[in-house]
């Protein structure tokens, strides 16, 4: 996952770093100060006496210099040994210009500072010079922090480690704002999209608060996460299904029918959260099972706080007891939750549950809603204002649809270099909509790894109709659909109506031959027989062959992914729409109906996502017409990987 940035730029003295630390603390995210590093150079270069840039740079080369990038207590090091008050002396002011002027000096330096900031584990907040501009110019937010030369130098004074006049530390500040200000590339530059703040008059805290909304306008806060855990058939995703509002989880009166941990959002009195639901954990499991309560253990890890759920009209089990040491050896915050209390009587027999040694148990029912608003009331009060997950990072869409065991999350594993979701011979081990961050050919992508599409899954009942109402709603989420087959086996009308259904919905579309490890010459020929034959309809899909087994031909998706997107996201101008659409009316009118030869007006594109075109006219235009038109429109502009809507509007005459 990419490091979420919050870049703070602004002359020495604005309060930059004050500022910074009390964000980073805030959002519980790390702290570079850029600045720091370049004092720590500037001290080197003084204690080596070496100030012309060939012998600095070998010094710098040879030294170690590493940044504390804790919040709280950030410290810096040269050769394991701690400068930090060292570097805020004066001599360092007077010449840490000079050295930041230097080219390869800056070029070390620069690439240090992206090492700190890609092994984030989940965002910083970065300070100093030319940090939007240069250092992380993509940062999704960017402050420009400054203040009067008056307030600055009385910051400044009151910072010091020496005594120093006023007067010699302003003119010290403007002398080096000067010096910055007339380099070739400014480091005092102010990013073109960066928010301003004069701080002048304004309070540390008022600072704060200003750009802590603005990263909450933009969805840089973590949203805080809630695991559901406990053994099967408790009534965990019947109890997320109340919690959310709506009813998303898979719920059927079996164990076991939750298989991967799943992540829903979930608002109450204001506040939005995660809420995770896992599998059931077991202690010895077996089979599928294992990498079920494997999936519920990393859910732990994840959370901010856990719901664990026990069926109070069963009671606590011994195996209970060891999910409790479990959650205890997580150091996380835990509220144990006895479901299925109906009444008054059932909830004198659930406070048998204290002598998990839990605390006070919290009683509910699932099934109908009774204790359910007071559980979230405690939950959101138990809640950090900051969790570690980005409530919307902006990252691409794409579902990975297809018929069972067509090797989709296997698909996924591959692209993602690790196990992400479950995999087994056993065919619909998916069930639910798991939403992964991927980071492959370049980019980062949320992929939705969905349950196979069974057929004639409109009449099916319990996990299975469930499961593709979930693939539907991961359609709708997505931007991109791929759409997986088995290349080593024969189409099915199945894996036609899957490809239907993507281009009803009106999503860019990647077509995945999966399995090309197992195809010999004698299938190819086969299957180039079968794609011309069953996928007429779909020459504009993007196709990939790929193994994902073997990892063969991955590195080829991520193009026909961006190509896919970019046609599908593709505007046309008016005035070279009409001058094509004149060109070929002229060269092939529309066909005379009823003795009458329609005439074309005009067209527009009238949205994009996918492209949607109307036509206007005086009659009716042949279907076969608008699939001319349509054909003729992919062959000028392309639209390669994506449907597009071709419409007619007849206009009578007045």
């Amino acid at each position: 996952m990419s490091t979420l940035v919050l870049a703070i730029d602004g002359p020495s003295g604005s309060g930059k770093s004050s500022t910074a630390k009390a964000l980073a603390i805030r959002a519980n995210w790390s702290y570079l100060d850029t600045g720091a590093l370049y004092r720590a150079v500037t001290y080197l270069a003084l204690r080596e006496n070496a100030l012309d840039e060939a012998s600095l740079y070998k010094s710098l080369v040879a030294a170690e210099i590493i940044f504390n990038c804790s919040p709280k207590d950030p410290r810096i090091f040269l050769d394991e040994l701690d400068i930090s008050e060292e570097i805020r002396f004066q001599r360092i002011n007077e010449k840490v210009s000079l050295v930041s002027a230097m080219p390869s000096i800056r070029e070390h330096l620069l690439q240090m500072q992206r090492q700190y900031i890609d092994s984030a584990p989940v965002g910083i907040v970065v300070e100093g010079r030319d940090i939007g501009t240069v250092v992380v110019p993509a940062a999704p937010l960017k402050v420009y922090l400054h203040a009067d030369i008056q307030e600055r130098t009385n910051r400044r004074e009151s910072e010091s480690k020496e005594a120093i006049a006023a007067s010699d530390i302003s003119v010290s500040l403007s002398k080096r704002d000067s010096m910055d200000s007339t380099r070739a590339i400014s480091p005092l530059a102010k990013a073109e999209d960066a928010a301003e703040i004069d701080s002048t008059r304004l309070t540390l805290q008022e600072v704060v608060d200003q750009i802590w909304k603005w990263m909450q306008q933009r969805n840089l806060l973590g949203l805080p996460t809630i695991a559901v855990i406990g053994r099967p058939n408790v009534g965990k995703s019947t109890l997320v299904n109340r919690m959310i509002g709506r009813r998303e989880a898979i719920v059927e009166d079996t164990p076991g029918v939750t298989r991967d941990r799943v992540k829903y959002e979930a608002e109450w009195n204001g506040r939005r959260f995660f809420l995770i639901d896992t599998g059931g954990w077991e202690v010895k499991p077996e089979g599928i099972s294992e990498k079920i309560t494997a999936g519920a253990e990393a859910a732990i890890a994840e959370a901010d706080l856990i719901m664990f759920v026990i069926d109070s009209q069963v009671g606590a089990l011994d195996e209970d007891q060891s999910l409790v040491n479990l959650l205890r050896k997580s150091n996380k915050k835990v509220i144990l939750v006895g479901n299925k209390i109906d009444n008054a009587a059932d909830e004198a027999d659930g406070y048998a549950l204290w002598n998990l040694g839990l605390g006070e148990p919290r009683f509910v029912s699932a099934l109908h809603g009774r204790g359910s608003g007071d559980l979230l009331d405690l939950l959101i009060s138990q809640l950090p204002e900051v969790g570690s997950q980005p409530a919307d990072d902006g990252y691409r869409r794409v579902a990975l649809v297809g018929r069972p065991n067509v090797g989709k999350s296997s698909l996924l594993n591959v692209l993602a270099g690790a196990p992400r979701v479950l995999v087994d011979d056993a065919e619909g081990t998916t069930r639910d909509a798991v939403d992964e961050l991927i980071d492959f050919g370049g980019s980062t992508w949320r992929f939705i790894d969905t349950a196979g599409i069974r057929k004639r899954a409109h009449q099916a009942s319990g996990t299975d109709y469930y499961a593709s109402l979930r693939t539907q709603i991961a359609l709708e989420r997505a931007e991109v659909a791929l759409v997986v087959l088995d290349a080593s086996a024969i189409m099915t009308e199945q894996d036609i109506r899957i490809v239907s259904m993507t281009e009803e919905v009106g999503k860019a579309l990647v077509i995945v031959m999966n399995k090309w490890d197992l195809v010999d010459e004698e299938r190819q020929l086969v299957l180039d027989r079968e794609i011309e034959r069953q996928l007429e309809r779909y020459p504009w899909a993007q196709r990939v062959n790929l193994s994902a087994k073997t990892g063969w031909h991955r590195d080829r998706l991520a193009p026909a992914l961006r190509t896919a997107l970019s046609n599908w996201e593709k505007r046309i101008p008016t005035a070279k729409l009409n001058g094509f659409l004149g060109e070929l009316v002229g060269a092939n009118p529309p066909p005379v109906r009823s003795g009458k030869q329609p005439k074309i007006k005009f067209a527009t594109q009238a949205g994009i996502c996918p492209p949607k075109f109307v036509i206007f006219t005086n009659g009716f235009l042949e279907d076969s017409y608008r699939r001319f038109i349509e054909r003729r429109l992919r062959e000028e502009f392309g639209f390669a990987g994506t449907p597009i809507e071709v419409a007619v509007k007849i206009k009578e005459r007045d």
